[in-house]
């Protein structure tokens, strides 16, 4: 099914300097369109680098699976996947600046629950959230079209858990030399804890990170599974690119870092001034947007109710003209 999928057609990539490029055009295209009547010294000063967003997702990453971790009632693990891999795919061509992270990673959470089938209602879900739950509430299911129509609609995510149970059932069936593979789990779990935190689910497979999981697991569990991967299952020609993968994506699960607090508090500040705030909820401009959009509904229900009431009336005039030649004369 992946072969075949939305996500392997239009969200991975080739490598990490192709997630590089499109995040510096993001950034360089809000500059540009916010920046017009600045020097490159103001620039440079007032809005955020693309390395400094990146040190803000990368916090807003954590905030994301430390909300789903907190979550009333438990959330399933696929949830949280699916909506890590929704943010991810926002900011590739979304600036922080445009969308605050903090209003984007609810919404990814939100719409995540309803693809993943995870049913709780708006109001089970803000109750989550701590502060204003009526203004949270309004925010999520105002970002929630923004959110699909970034995403081009191509909501179906596949995730390596799949996978990794197909490994362990494969590894239980064909290579019982292993004592006890289901020791492994918790490893395992560690590991793709992790790894959504890195750029690995945007450059390579489900099923490639689930057998570095599995191996990752293996060598923490001082279990060998050298042979059950060379001799079992791959051949001699595509082992050597899978190895490479496996320790790509070992090598970036291994430096997930979290920004410290003091830096992200001085970005956070910065983007305070330099955000759009056509799209800060508690900006007037925004006020006035959502208010004129209020407006403008309520004059189209008024004139639909109007012609309402006028196709009405000729009806009712039409069934009187009738009732009057069909009334016998007096």
């Amino acid at each position: 099914m992946f072969p075949q999928s939305s996500q392997r057609r239009y969200w991975m990539f080739s490598d990490e300097n192709d997630l590089t490029e499109l995040r510096e055009k993001t950034n360089a295209e809000f500059i540009q369109r916010h920046g017009v009547n600045m020097t490159a010294e103001e620039r440079e000063e007032h809005f955020l680098s693309h390395t400094e967003e990146r040190t803000l997702l990368r916090f807003y990453e954590l905030q994301l699976r430390d909300f789903c971790r907190r979550f009333t009632p438990t959330m399933p693990r696929a949830t949280v996947a699916t909506a890590l891999h929704y943010f991810k795919r926002f900011y590739l061509r979304n600036s922080v600046m445009d969308y605050h992270p903090k209003e984007i990673l609810v919404t990814c959470v939100y719409l995540a629950c309803k693809v993943e089938e995870f049913n709780v209602s708006i109001y089970q879900f803000v109750a989550n959230i701590k502060g204003d739950r009526e203004k949270a509430s309004d925010i999520i299911l105002n970002n929630e079209l923004l959110l699909m129509q970034q995403l081009n609609y191509n909501l179906t995510v596949h995730n390596p858990f799949r996978p990794v149970e197909g490994l362990m059932i494969d590894i239980k069936t064909r290579y019982t030399s292993l004592e006890n593979p289901e020791r492994l789990r918790p490893y395992i779990d560690e590991f793709l804890e992790r790894v959504f935190l890195t750029d690995s689910v945007l450059l390579y497979a489900p099923s490639q990170v689930a057998l570095a999981a599995t191996l990752h697991a293996a060598s923490r569990a001082s279990a060998n599974l050298d042979n059950y991967v060379t001799d079992i299952l791959f051949s001699k020609e595509h082992l050597g690119c899978i190895i490479e993968a496996v320790r790509k994506i070992r090598s970036m699960a291994k430096c997930v870092e979290s920004p410290s607090r003091e830096v992200v508090r001085a970005l956070e500040k910065k983007l305070e001034k330099c955000r759009n705030q056509e799209n800060n909820p508690d900006s007037e401009i925004y006020k006035q947007r959502m208010q004129e959009m209020l407006d403008e509904e309520d004059l189209q229900d008024n004139e639909k109710y109007a012609k309402i009431l006028q196709d009405q009336a000729a009806h009712d005039d039409k069934i009187l003209g009738i009732n009057k030649i069909l009334s016998p004369p007096v």
